[in-house]
């Protein structure tokens, strides 16, 4: 152990969590975790898991007690588009995310870890920059002047500038990105806080063929959607390098939801009808720019959606079979 490199992942018994520890356990790290809670569908892989609530200053210094070669901040309140956009968990998702990140910077500091990895989400780009599905701008230089559209955004941009605050004023090596919509297996799909293509994943196992699912709005409205495994390379990638970012980290293979609808469907072998209903939507059109991840890591996400598709549906179609 002692030649290891040591990792602390926070937010370990979430979906990208749980897949982070097991790539750094496949890349011979000595990996810690912690969470409120074990991952929801396989056991962890950390070679030590702590569970507890980062939201306490006490249970983050049990935690990062040690100078950490790598620390993933990944804990955060948050969810799909029935969890941020109602407006009724503003007020949680806020403090406890923001809580969670000012208590791991000043710890990461004190403690002069190597890197600290801190886990955005494009959520923070402005809604005015969003409102054409067909051309999103999703640049990272477009951040400002900053309005994003739920308050789960407004988070996410006080957090970048907390740990680059952090860099600027104590030389803390700090990497930001931001993510757009990662899915795949081991991740929510029912009960209110999955995503869009877990949702649509669940929704088509259950239909009987030649039936119906329901779609909130539209589903004219366009997200890109990045499978978990081209997520991790592109953290550990931005890891290894020399540029702090904040930086995307996404697919730029624009869909609309009822694309994805159909796409699923497809991996499925159903044919249904789309019933569109009011719901809670977000943006109208998001879509990952990749030009400075390839400019500064000269490399960006390639793996086609519908091969991640197909992965994602099989896992799902199994859950929903066995529940």
């Amino acid at each position: 152990m002692e030649n290891k490199k040591r990792a602390l992942v926070c937010g370990a018994g979430g979906f990208i969590g749980s897949h982070l520890v097991r790539r750094l356990k496949n890349e011979e790290y000595w990996v810690r975790g912690v969470d409120l809670k074990n991952p929801d569908f396989s056991p962890t892989e950390a070679d030590e898991f702590i569970l507890g609530d980062l939201r306490d200053q006490a249970v983050c210094r049990n935690v990062l007690n040690q100078p950490f070669d790598e620390v993933y901040q990944l804990a955060a309140d948050m969810g799909g588009a029935g969890y941020i956009f109602t407006g009724d968990h503003d007020a949680d998702v806020m403090h406890n995310s923001a809580t969670i990140n000012l208590n791991i910077v000043d710890l990461a500091l004190k403690q002069k870890v190597g890197k600290i990895f801190y886990s955005s989400s494009a959520c923070m780009y402005p809604a005015y920059n969003q409102e054409d599905p067909n051309n999103p701008n999703c640049a990272e230089s477009s951040a400002y002047p900053a309005a994003p559209d739920s308050e789960y955004g407004w988070e996410k941009l006080f957090s970048e500038r907390l740990y680059l605050s952090y860099f600027r004023n104590y030389g803390l090596q700090v990497r930001i990105a931001r993510f757009h919509n990662i899915f795949g297996p081991l991740g929510t799909w029912k009960g209110g806080k999955e995503k869009a293509p877990a949702a649509l994943c669940r929704k088509i196992a259950e239909a009987e063929d030649g039936g119906e699912i329901e779609i909130w709005g539209d589903g004219e409205q366009t997200r890109s959607f990045l499978y978990i495994d081209e997520c991790l390379e592109g953290v550990r990638r931005l890891m290894d390098s020399d540029f702090i970012g904040p930086v995307n980290i996404g697919s730029d293979e624009m869909v609309t939801i009822n694309e994805l609808a159909l796409m699923i469907m497809d991996s499925a072998g159903k044919k249904l009808t789309i019933k569109h209903i009011s719901g809670p939507l977000g943006v109208r059109g998001r879509n990952s720019d990749n030009t400075l991840i390839k400019e500064k890591l000269n490399w960006a996400p390639s793996e086609p959606l519908k091969a991640g598709i197909n992965k994602t549906y099989e896992w799902i179609r199994e859950q929903v079979n066995a529940s």
